[in-house]
């Protein structure tokens, strides 16, 4: 049964957070195909991955992706990355660099030509991508891809519902996420009757419900102005350091960027810290 279908970059769909990507409508690049890094086979034992116990919640090894239509392009070009238990990484750069596609590899949205990523200390090249990612990470994307039909608190119960869980012992910690974003009193609101940001910070509650130790956003204030954005973002970091989550962001903005243990550049390929004067 179809639970989500968004939208979660350039030509591609992510469906019910369990499926590879697969095309819309439109040009897609041809990817230079490299070694499997995970396996994205349905499986059946999402709930029975070991829990986190690794000192860094990500680590990635020279990853690399290339494009090779309409021209050979390599957008990553050796990636080094570890993100430790309760730290907010943030990823700049200029527009093209790459920085949502090494987001979505760092997910499991995506392959990557060549290289190695744990999640938690698991390596993806061992474990089923899908139940990592209904188990161990979080998504908050720039545009929140509510069901505008649903509720407020059937909204942030899905990833529970996509990773096959009771739902009943998880509603009192829905409306608890809820209350944390300042919602609790629109938990059975349709979305569709929100406000963008407060459909951004609902999409906080939902990226959190599943409890995962790390959370990955992509823009998530980009649709906001910015009181809004500044709001989602204070909210995010706090959320972040309250619960013990690590916290991997794409952004645009310097202020938020600020708000972040560390600031990498994403230039030419590569990952480089971000010194502020």
């Amino acid at each position: 049964m179809t639970i989500l279908k968004t939208a979660v970059g350039s030509g591609k769909v992510m469906q019910d957070f369990e499926s590879e990507l697969v095309p819309t409508e439109g040009h897609i690049p041809q990817v230079v195909k490299g070694p499997s890094i995970g396996n994205d086979s349905d499986s059946k034992d999402c709930v029975n991955l070991p829990l986190p116990t690794a000192v860094f919640r990500l680590r990635a090894k020279q990853l690399t992706k290339t494009f090779t239509s309409p021209s050979t392009v390599s957008i990553l070009k050796g990636i080094d990355l570890e993100v430790g238990v309760g730290e907010a990484v943030a990823i700049v750069g200029k527009s093209g660099e790459g920085k949502s596609t090494l987001l979505h590899i760092l997910g499991t949205l995506e392959r990557p030509c060549s290289g190695s990523l744990q999640i938690c200390g698991l390596e993806t090249k061992k474990h089923a991508c899908a139940a990592l990612r209904n188990t161990h990470i979080g998504f908050i994307f720039q545009h929140c891809h509510l069901l505008d039909h649903e509720t407020l608190l059937s909204n942030v119960l899905m990833p529970c519902r996509i990773a096959r869980k009771n739902t009943a012992p998880l509603y009192a910690r829905a409306l608890q996420l809820l209350e944390s974003v300042g919602l609790k009193e629109r938990a059975h609101f349709p979305a569709r009757l929100l406000s963008g940001g407060e459909k951004q910070r609902a999409a906080i509650a939902r990226a959190l419900c599943n409890d995962p130790p790390l959370i990955l956003a992509d823009e998530p204030s980009g649709d906001l102005d910015s009181a809004h954005s500044q709001e989602v973002h204070t909210l995010l970091i706090r959320l972040v350091k309250e619960c013990n989550k690590s916290l991997v962001v794409v952004t645009h903005d310097p202020k938020f960027a600020s708000l972040c243990d560390r600031t990498l550049l994403l230039k030419d390929g590569l990952l480089t810290p971000l010194v502020t004067v």
